[in-house]
């Protein structure tokens, strides 16, 4: 059964990223933008709804601690230490956000003891909120929904962004050559949507884990795996802005067996 403190950080992270989605749609494709000196896209929005969504959630749950790719007090790693944590992409998808391209999204995790256990995760392209976690169910909006298990065919769908170590690109050549390709530009759809059946399966080799915390427990609510191939990365012990890019898969079971396959891991 879940905990009242649980139920009610789920409440409030709903209220906490719908409210930000007016300044989002506001902005889209108007805000200007900065690069950090890794090389990344920011924009004044990012920053502005990663402190609105804290001041909001900080105020209800001081003990809890908040971490953010714009936010951080230091770029050291911070430790996990607290019960409950939360990890936010203000704006995944920055580049598409500030270009005018609509596949971006607010993206929210609340962890407990380092561990994804509940998503929320608005898509400004559909203006739908998607949000849920292990024994909680998947919520497209207004209709439940669940990773696909069917069998491969010619359709079979896969979100991919293409390596940027070309170096592996030998992992990658036999996913390109056997399923159908999407590149949205925002790691979470990509994981947000095989969660709820738009896309079979996703693999990407770019990613930090502010990019995938939201949409993981989205995938695990409906029985979907996601597999790291360059390490473990949950439960979270650390929050690191120069932790090394992520490899994984992702998809029902089946799906995640074949993309190992085919990758060589």
């Amino acid at each position: 059964m879940s905990s009242p403190e649980l139920l009610s950080r789920i409440a409030a992270a709903k209220v906490a990223v719908l409210a930000q989605t007016a300044l989002l749609h506001r902005e889209f494709g108007r805000a200007e933008s900065k690069w950090k000196s890794d090389g990344t896209r920011v924009t004044a929005v990012d920053v502005a709804i990663s402190e609105d969504i804290f001041r909001a959630l900080g105020a209800q749950f001081p003990a809890d601690q908040f971490f953010s790719e714009e936010l951080a007090e230091t770029a050291a790693p911070i430790p996990v230490t607290a019960r409950f944590s939360w990890v936010l992409d203000p704006i995944d998808g920055t580049n598409n956000f500030a270009l005018g391209i609509p596949h971006c999204a607010i993206s929210l995790a609340l962890c407990e003891h380092g561990e994804p256990i509940y998503g929320v995760v608005y898509d400004l392209s559909r203006r739908v909120l998607m949000y849920g976690g292990p024994g909680f169910g998947l919520h497209d909006g207004e209709r439940t929904a669940s990773v696909k298990n069917a069998p491969f065919t010619r359709e079979t769908l896969i979100g991919f962004h293409s390596p940027f170590d070309k170096k592996l690109m030998p992992m990658a050549s036999g996913v390109l050559s056997q399923f159908k390709i999407r590149g949205l530009g925002s790691a979470t759809l990509h994981l947000a949507y095989v969660a709820a059946g738009m896309l079979d399966g996703c693999v990407d080799y770019n990613v930090k884990i502010w990019d995938l915390a939201a949409a993981i427990p989205l995938v695990r609510a409906t029985g979907g795996e996601v597999h790291f191939l360059n390490g473990e990365q949950l439960p979270l012990r650390v929050f690191d802005l120069k932790m090394k890019q992520i490899i994984y898969v992702a998809g029902g079971p089946a799906m995640c067996a074949r993309l190992r396959e085919l990758m060589g891991a």
